[in-house]
């Protein structure tokens, strides 16, 4: 009798390596967007989609205050069009990031899910800044 684990086969290699694929390019994790910062390699734009308050007390180094709501399509043709944007919030029990990047694709922009998102760099022991960099 299998384990619960093997139950169910696993996938076929090459339906696994497509899956995972295809999820990798929806989101990226905070350590891949720490070690792009720390490298100087800052090929995308971060987004703290949560609001300037709580943006204010505490947010990863680097990111850029802007709440779904105000992704307009005038206010994001500030940046090229083929500009990479990585949007986060505040953590797994918020969807913010998730009607960003909706918004973001809506508007025919490149987005990535910083998965675990202020609650994930936390849970990493990554340092936060505290000063308002607000785009408003």
């Amino acid at each position: 009798m299998p384990s619960p684990v093997s139950e169910i086969p696993a996938a076929a290699p090459d339906l696994a390596a497509a899956h995972y694929a295809a999820k990798l390019a929806f989101e990226t994790d905070c350590s891949d967007v720490r070690a792009a910062f720390a490298s100087g390699k800052i090929d995308f734009v971060l987004l703290d989609v949560r609001s300037p308050a709580l943006f204010a007390q505490s947010h990863v180094p680097g990111a850029i205050n802007l709440p779904h709501g105000k992704m307009t399509a005038h206010r994001m043709s500030e940046w090229p069009r083929d500009t990479l944007f990585v949007v986060y919030c505040a953590g797994p029990h918020c969807n913010g990031a998730d009607k960003a990047a909706f918004r973001l694709a809506k508007l025919g922009l490149q987005a990535k899910l910083m998965i675990g998102g202020i609650t994930g760099w936390a849970d990493e022991g990554f340092a936060f800044e505290s000063e308002a960099i607000a785009a408003e």
